[in-house]
Formats: C-alpha cells, structure tokens, sequence
C-alpha cells in the first residue's frame, strides 16, 4: 500500500525526529511504535540506523548533558536520562564527573535566580526562614542534592564558599 505523497515513511519520520536532536531508541520505539505499517518494521529500521550510527546513547547522553547540566542538579539529570530508556551503567558514568562541580553549577544558578540585592530585597533578606525555603525548594526542584542546597543557601550574596 503506497503513503500519500505528503506523509513520509516510518523510516523517513525517524530520520526527521533524528535531524532535530539525539534520540534513544527507547525513545524512538515510544514515539513511532504504533505507526508501523507491519509488525517489527520499526525494529529493523532502527537496528539499521544503529548500526549506521544514527543512533548512539553516547550522544544522546552528551547531548543532555550538555544541554541541562549548567542548569540542573546531578538527580535531575539522572531522572531525564533514565526517562530516555539508557543503560544505568552508560548513566551512571555520565553523571559521574558531574558531583564535583554540583556546588558550582547550583551556586551559578542560585546566584542568577536570588543573588542580586535588587531580588534579595534587603542584606538581611536570605535570612528569613520563608525566603530560605522558596529558595531551597527552587534548587530541589534543579535537581540539587540537599547538602548542596544547604551550603548555597547559607552561603548568601556575597560569600564565595569553597567547594568541599
């Protein structure tokens, strides 16, 4: 059965999805699972591109991390390449150089949401309990371990606190 003209095929449809950004083929098989025209056509579409190297968890890792990690905690991360059906060993090794900068990148991202004295308010501002846990809650939902978080929130504005 010929597609219209203006549908591409399932192999096409892939190699759109891939053109835009690194997909897994986890995430692939979700997306385009029930568009097959017969049964295993997308398995060995996709077993064709992965041998090709069209497909590669590598890049769709480095891809991500490159992406979120100025942005985002060490378990935000790892949630978001779970999510993409990656190995936990290939995931694993990815985040692992990330735990040393973790206090630096949160500090980086505290710093652009609640660093300035204009959003500060006042000196005394960080010191409020309420205000100190909006601001721990903002880095929670980041992805940021809870001693990270800690350590950021009690450095303030002005205090450039070590890594360590």
């Amino acid at each position: 059965m010929a597609l219209p003209p203006h549908q591409p095929s399932l192999k096409g449809r892939v190699l759109r999805l891939l053109s835009a950004r690194e997909y897994s083929r986890a995430e692939l098989e979700r997306k385009l699972g029930g568009q097959e025209q017969a049964p295993g056509e997308l398995a060995r579409i996709l077993d064709a591109l992965q041998a090709n190297g069209f497909i590669n968890e590598q890049r769709v890792v480095d891809s991500v991390v490159h992406r979120r990690a100025a942005r985002h905690g060490v378990a935000r991360l790892r949630y978001e390449l779970q999510q993409k059906g990656l190995s936990a060993d290939v995931v694993q090794q990815a985040l692992a150089g990330l735990h040393a900068s973790e206090f630096q990148r949160a500090r980086e991202v505290w710093r652009k949401k609640f660093g300035s004295a204009d959003t500060q308010g006042t000196i005394g501002a960080s010191f409020n309990p309420a205000e100190r846990a909006r601001q721990m809650r903002f880095l929670a939902a980041r992805g940021f371990g809870a001693d990270t978080i800690r350590r950021v929130v009690a450095a303030g504005p002005e205090d450039d606190m070590p890594d360590g």
